[in-house]
């Protein structure tokens, strides 16, 4: 048999919707020693990794720990807990994201009352109470607190909450893109179960879903009629796995832990508000030189995310072909619309350690020549000298 070729990986810049780039010291950590699942010393770091999450999450609900698996995961989990057939759940669709909500929340027997508006919009309060209003007893609001597909910060969430708990039902919230990015404050804003991902705000490699879950909702979990749908994500059964009786539940990944530990002592350490300021100081100067390159943000004005920045595809120029030239020519890649936005737009990823300066900086230079040699006509001006105006008022 011929020698099998060597595993050839290119290091690229991870400037799209996630993942991100990690940082030294979390790959290092990922590289460590594998232990047993019920190590002594791994069921330590288990303990460790729930205070840093509930730190992260600005909250104190027992219940937070990463589940084994994508946000995709935190985010079924999120609902097949809570959900029983026949519950009545409200889910705000104006994005990708939403759209999936929707989906699982139909597939373990609810019946969905979608607030559907047009992606790259806002959801209103008023469109949820309408919503509750139609519903006999409401069981979940769910809406996305930053959705992905369009770069749209979703606002209002508090005032969602209040709105679901007087309508007698929990507040579920998507913080994917947010968590470690933009303020999520879980406790304060009266949240029942949020859910997020390794790979995006938090700077760790994909595979591991953090997800805190409150007293309300755990209390609804616990007096379910019937089982949860899933064995694996049934969070009864996670509790016993993650808790005092460490049950054996399943085999977690371990190097996948201790990546995301240090990722989470390094958000720590620059702190939080620190952090949510870096990423809006970062976006402020990428957008300030796309808008020297004439080019059109896709988001709404006021409602735009920091660490995702939705672009419109200036007319007569090749989405795709632009993207594939910043892989090819500058390593970087950045990430295509979805859904209806395929084609329309691009997403520009600042996320965790890439909200920085250089990354904003040899990105405009990198699409500037791309989009020159496109035909593309861009007005007087540099790009990189309006970004540099940003940084020199307080991005270091």
């Amino acid at each position: 048999m011929e020698p099998l070729p060597k595993l050839k990986i290119p290091e690229r810049i991870l400037l799209g919707a996630g993942p991100t780039n990690v940082s030294a010291r979390v790959l290092e950590a990922l590289g460590r020693g594998v232990v047993g699942h019920l190590d002594p010393e791994f069921l330590q770091l288990m303990e460790a990794l729930k205070s840093l999450l509930r730190e992260a999450f600005c909250s104190k609900n027992p219940i937070t720990f990463a589940i084994s698996g994508t946000g995709s995961a935190a985010q079924e989990a999120s609902l097949v807990n809570l959900i029983e057939q026949d519950d009545e759940v409200v889910i705000g669709v104006n994005g990708l994201f939403g759209s999936r909500l929707a989906e699982m929340a139909d597939r373990f027997g609810a019946r969905a009352h979608k607030v559907e508006v047009e992606w790259g919009r806002i959801i209103e309060v008023e469109q949820i109470e309408a919503a509750l209003k139609r519903c006999r007893k409401p069981k979940l609001v769910a809406v996305v607190h930053a959705e992905t597909s369009t770069g749209v910060h979703q606002p209002y969430v508090p005032e969602m909450a209040e709105l679901a708990h007087r309508y007698g039902a929990l507040m579920v919230l998507d913080v994917v893109t947010s968590l470690g990015c933009v303020p999520v404050e879980v406790d304060q804003w009266q949240i029942d179960a949020a859910y997020s991902c390794s790979q995006k705000g938090l700077g760790a490699p994909p595979g591991l879903g953090p997800l805190t879950v409150s007293e309300r909702a755990l209390a609804t979990i616990r007096s379910r009629k019937t089982k949860c749908r899933s064995w694996y994500l049934d969070i009864g059964l996670l509790e016993r796995y993650w808790g005092q009786e460490r049950l054996y539940h399943h085999t977690a990944p371990i190097n996948l832990n201790y990546a995301l530990y240090e990722a989470l002592r390094l958000v720590l350490e620059e702190g939080l508000a620190a952090r949510w300021e870096r990423h809006r100081k970062s976006a402020a100067a990428l957008q300030a030189g796309l808008g020297a390159l004439g080019l059109k943000l896709a988001a709404p004005e006021g409602f735009r995310l920091p660490q995702l920045t939705s672009i419109r595809v200036p007319d007569g120029i090749d989405e795709a072909k632009v993207r594939a030239q910043l892989l090819k020519r500058f390593n970087t890649e950045i990430g295509a619309g979805l859904g209806p936005l395929k084609g329309r737009i691009w997403r520009i990823g600042l996320m965790a350690d890439n909200a920085n300066p250089q990354r904003v900086l040899s990105l405009l230079d990198a699409l500037e020549e791309i989009l020159r040699e496109a035909g593309l006509e861009i007005p007087r001006g540099s790009p990189r000298l309006a970004a540099e105006s940003m940084i020199a008022e307080g991005l270091n």
